[in-house]
């Protein structure tokens, strides 16, 4: 009678040291050694789902969707407040292959910022810019200029000039749209 032999495989230390290193699904902190900080889900070993990513030496801080080790889906970007530990928002919208991509708003200043549409990381497609002096833009963009139709609110006075705008500029009491200076009355 021939003798079986039990057919389990035996694993080599390593492989099961790497198995268990291997992320899927939802981890507690990951640290890097440069002191990087991701708190979230994985597939694969790629942050994917839900997650926050911390750069600490950069100071900016990610929390929202994740695909295959990308933002790619909603999410917030925020800065570190030099001399503190609170965050300001920066970016707010939707993400594609980690760059802005789809509807969001990008925060400059508490009192300049704009929402609308993004591709490839630049503000282009219809959207709506807040200036520190108060004007609006409110139009068409691409690769992050205004271009094409748009409105030009100024702040003070409240007037709106319809045109196609390339770079509209408020020049004392007259605005330029494309290469000619209107006057404002």
């Amino acid at each position: 009678m021939p003798l079986l032999k039990n057919s389990q495989k035996i694993e080599t230390l390593a492989k099961l040291r790497e198995k268990k290193a291997q992320k899927s699904g939802v981890h507690r902190t990951v640290y890097s050694v440069n002191g990087d900080e991701y708190t979230g889900e994985w597939l694969d070993n790629k942050k994917h789902g839900k997650g926050t990513q911390l750069w600490k030496k950069a100071g900016v801080l990610y929390d929202g969707d994740w695909r295959f080790g990308k933002r790619d889906g909603f999410g917030t970007l925020s800065r570190l407040v030099p001399l503190s530990t609170e965050y300001v928002r920066v970016y707010s919208g939707e993400w594609k292959n980690d760059k802005k991509e789809g509807f969001g708003t990008q925060f400059y200043s508490a009192t300049s910022w704009y929402e609308g549409q993004w591709m490839d990381h630049k503000r282009s497609g219809s959207g709506r810019m807040y200036y520190p002096n108060g004007d609006v833009y409110e139009g068409e963009w691409l690769k992050d200029k205004p271009h094409g139709q748009g409105i030009l609110t100024l702040g003070h006075d409240h007037i709106g000039v319809p045109g196609t705008a390339s770079s509209p500029r408020s020049y004392h009491n007259h605005i330029s749209i494309g290469n000619e200076l209107a006057p404002i009355h």
